[in-house]
């Protein structure tokens, strides 16, 4: 069959395991994200973490633990700066990352050497995943997912009102520093799959459009991390039957998407503002008390 015919190639099964594993993960994390308001931090710092990925390879370090820490000090320094509020997030975002990209470009530029595993961390190579990169990206996954669980109620409560959180005892600074972690874990595990160029669109489109359908943020996690996997999954197919770039097509399959849920989402307020009143829609705080 047709459909089960890239199943016969390794390749393309790592790719989609993958594929699918990425999307969910950045679909997860990417609730908190838009939140709170800081959707740009994925695109900077995925070009933060490609600095960081150059100088790995310039002091012969491993990609991940180089370039991890790399994105980790990165993001750490991003929330250290804006919770400073002499300056905003986006402008710490702006700073912080395009100096570090700017870093590893300079070193590319003199060492005059621009190898394949570049050209894969800026667009992606997803047909070149090994059985070591599904274990790097299973990891996270996991490790993500744990620290979301438990620390649900701190996070949601940070995210909404995070001067009164630490007022009640939620440890902001800890929370954050294991934020910055889980997000720069993610932006590393990922850039195999979509590249520096695309993975703001894999951890900011999940999210905006499972909010266009609940009101509730339990659900909003729940079909965030649902819509990046099925994306992730789709769009893999999709790359091999119309022979596009793999990472293009996970991000215009979820363009996609939310064109959809922005369409039936309007739909649906127009039929309820003509219809009768009804009871007052749950917000995402409200999950809060339950």
């Amino acid at each position: 069959m047709p459909i089960l015919e890239p199943l016969d190639y390794a390749f393309f099964r790592n790719g989609l395991v993958a594929a699918t594993l990425a999307g969910a993960l950045c679909g997860l994390l990417g609730v908190y994200i838009v939140l709170r308001g800081m959707s740009y931090i994925g695109h900077g710092l995925s070009h933060s973490v490609f600095g960081g990925a150059v100088v790995s390879y310039f002091i012969d370090w491993n990609f991940y633990i180089g370039a991890g820490l790399w994105g980790f000090l990165s993001a750490v320094l991003i929330n250290a700066t804006a919770r400073g509020r002499r300056i905003g997030a986006d402008a710490a975002i702006g700073i912080i990352t395009t100096s570090s990209f700017a870093f590893g470009v300079a070193l590319i530029s003199r060492g005059r050497s621009f190898t394949r595993n570049f050209e894969a961390a800026l667009f992606g190579n997803i047909l070149g995943v090994t059985v070591t990169d599904l274990w790097v990206i299973g990891a996270v996954t996991a490790a993500v997912t744990a620290f979301v669980f438990f620390a649900y109620k701190q996070l949601l409560f940070l995210t909404f009102d995070p001067d009164v959180a630490p007022v009640y005892g939620v440890p902001a600074g800890w929370l954050d520093t294991g934020f910055a972690l889980a997000l720069a874990a993610t932006i590393v595990a990922s850039m195999q799959i979509v590249g520096v160029t695309l993975i703001a669109a894999t951890i900011v489109i999940p999210p905006v459009t499972s909010r266009l359908l609940t009101d509730s943020f339990g659900r909003m996690l729940v079909w965030s991390a649902v819509l990046g996997a099925i994306t992730g999954f789709m769009g893999m197919y999709l790359s091999y039957h119309l022979n596009v770039a793999s990472g293009a097509s996970i991000v215009l399959l979820g363009a996609a998407g939310f064109v959809a849920a922005y369409a039936y989402s309007s739909l649906r307020r127009r039929r309820m503002a003509g219809g009768a009143a009804g009871p007052a829609p749950r917000t995402a705080t409200a999950d809060l008390f339950d």
